[in-house]
């Protein structure tokens, strides 16, 4: 596996270094756009046209429009000597919680690593913030963007959270009413919930889609024709009680059965 991004954790005076993982990878199909009519490949081509030609990536470069019509230009190499050998580096603000952060700020997750020579101290940390049940709130600079952070320890590793600004968040897009619900529902919803209440084994559940439509697409090599998957109808259900004591009712089956 290849490191995403090569750094350090700086707390105080400790100073680790690290590298940063992807923790996921693309299982998706991936499809690519074709003429309709001779099924070649659609090829788009980066295009300069005051002198109609084609242009390379090394021909290009990154430019700031200040005024209409008007760019600065920046190369990366200029960008990075503004960074600072605060900005390279995973520093910690200070310690929290995991309970104090909405999880709606949370983004991308990261391995954090440590490198040659850096294990103990990285251990130290990873031990001390577990017992501590604390977590770290720290900033980066991740390629031109300054990544707020959370670090947080596991049984095993330390993980590292990267988290949206509170202004990137979108106000919900319309209030929601507060409506009054009779103690009899309230009650049925909790005993459905701790009906269906069972601890999580995430290697259980896999991409199903994804499985179909690797599936369809072997069916169109052999040129077969693709068949709905699921021709039923959704119960159309009303009535709140009903639907949870059916609801709990198929639950109390589906756990006897297992």
């Amino acid at each position: 596996m290849s490191v995403a991004h090569k750094s350090a954790i700086s707390v105080g005076l400790l100073y680790i270094p690290v590298g940063l993982y992807k923790t996921t990878r693309d299982i998706s199909v991936s499809f690519n756009q074709l003429c309709k009519d001779s099924h070649e490949r659609i090829k788009y081509k980066k295009y300069y046209p005051s002198c109609d030609k084609e242009v390379t990536n090394e021909d290009i470069i990154k430019g700031y429009e200040f005024e209409k019509g008007r760019y600065v230009t920046i190369t990366e190499e200029e960008l990075e000597k503004i960074k600072t050998k605060k900005d390279k580096t995973i520093h910690i603000e200070h310690f929290a919680k995991m309970s104090e952060v909405d999880p709606i700020y949370f983004e991308k997750n990261y391995y954090l690593v440590p490198e040659a020579g850096a294990e103990k101290a990285y251990e130290l940390l990873r031990q001390a913030m577990h017992s501590q049940k604390e977590i770290a709130i720290a900033k980066t600079v991740i390629g031109q963007n300054e990544q707020l952070l959370v670090l947080y320890p596991t049984k095993e590793t330390i993980m590292a959270k990267t988290l949206l600004y509170e202004e990137e968040i979108q106000e919900l897009p319309k209030s929601q009413a507060r409506v009054q619900v009779e103690k009899p529902e309230l009650e049925m919803a909790k005993t459905m919930i701790e009906t269906m209440t069972e601890k999580l084994d995430i290697s259980a559940y896999h991409d199903e889609y994804q499985q179909r439509l690797k599936e369809a697409i072997e069916k169109r090599i052999q040129g077969q024709e693709i068949v709905n998957a699921d021709t039923s109808a959704p119960a159309n259900v009303i009535d709140i009680m009903d639907a949870l004591k059916r609801t709990v009712e198929k639950a109390q089956n589906h756990r006897g059965t297992a």
